[in-house]
């Protein structure tokens, strides 16, 4: 598979990530963790170096089981985990703690959980918008947590250009890993030519949409209660919203032709459209099952031309543009 470098860094990865969020229990679904194992057993067998996970992913859950599946391999792969996010049972929602104490035990529980004693890349989940001082705060923790052998490198996740520049005053940071598909394409304005002007790797996730450019949803489609996409809303965007959900399903199936044209899968077609943006250092697919991730390593393989991506910018002009929002929404929130 095609390896892309993050940054300046010697360190490369596979251009198809595994994104583990769909391996924590309550937030994606009903989810067999023996099944989730394998995936991520014939991920590695198929060629992916770079495994993504999360504190907040299933409580925990997502880690323990990617712990679980790596153990033996754990120096095969590059290790990837967010911290700062604290669930507020009043809320009934994740607020966003990006201080040096938090930070701290957020790494320290992953670190237990994932059975190793350190990880190579380590983010923040989420910029705290309200706190102007976390910048500094969490770029000073990830300083000190690289000087104590406990992270290798560290960036940030969901930040916007002027929050990737706050960040960049107190620490090299690698990354920033950020939503990036087909139907969100916010990033493109600023945060994508800033991380190419300063050579630092973007992090691709919702490849597929989150699910919805696997091609397998169909205007009857239901989520359930433990299931976030019920809410409608993907980071500010009414994907699965009614009325829009129907549009982005006319697209998908127009785009479902065209790939099929091309002897592509609709998955194929979604994260090589992703990965035809070369300052995308890799994008992150999730998986429950081996059939699944089987079908994103394909994806690797979609080379797509000039001439393709203006059929493909023609196919979504065939609708009316959904309500744009600004980065860093919250997961289910309107505004």
């Amino acid at each position: 598979m095609e390896q892309r470098t993050f940054g300046t860094t010697n360190l490369t990865s596979s251009v198809i990530g595994f994104g583990g969020w769909p391996m924590g229990k309550g937030q994606y679904g009903d989810v067999d963790d023996s099944e989730a194992i394998a995936a991520v057993h014939a991920a590695m067998d198929l060629g992916i170096t770079l495994f993504d996970t999360a504190a907040n992913y299933g409580w925990g859950h997502g880690e323990k089981v990617l712990g679980k599946a790596l153990k033996g391999r754990r120096d095969k792969v590059l290790l990837v985990s967010k911290g700062g996010m604290r669930w507020n049972p009043t809320r009934g929602s994740f607020d966003r703690d990006c201080s040096e104490k938090y930070l701290r035990l957020c790494l320290d529980e992953s670190l237990e959980r994932l059975q190793t004693d350190y990880v190579d890349i380590y983010l923040t989940h989420w910029p705290e918008a309200d706190r102007p001082s976390w910048a500094e705060e969490a770029m000073g923790t990830f300083v000190k947590l690289q000087s104590e052998g406990k992270i290798r490198y560290a960036g940030i996740s969901n930040c916007n250009a002027d929050e990737m520049a706050a960040c960049m005053k107190h620490f090299s940071i690698i990354t920033n890993q950020v939503g990036y598909h087909l139907f969100d394409r916010r990033v493109e304005k600023q945060v994508l030519p800033l991380a190419h002007q300063h050579q630092i790797g973007v992090m691709a996730y919702g490849s597929l949409a989150h699910g919805l450019l696997t091609g397998t949803m169909t205007p009857e489609t239901k989520f359930g209660d433990d299931d976030w996409r019920k809410a409608g809303y993907a980071f500010g965007l009414p994907l699965f919203s009614a009325g829009f959900f129907e549009r982005n399903l006319r697209i998908v199936d127009r785009l479902k032709e065209f790939a099929q044209n091309h002897n592509w899968s609709i998955t194929q077609l979604a994260a090589g459209w992703v990965l035809s943006n070369p300052n995308v250092t890799v994008a992150l697919t999730g998986a429950k099952n081996p059939a699944e991730i089987t079908q994103n390593v394909l994806a690797s393989e979609c080379k797509l031309t000039n001439g393709h991506l203006e059929d493909i910018e023609s196919i979504l002009a065939t609708e009316t543009p959904m309500p744009d929002a600004p980065l860093g929404q919250n997961i289910g929130r309107k505004s």
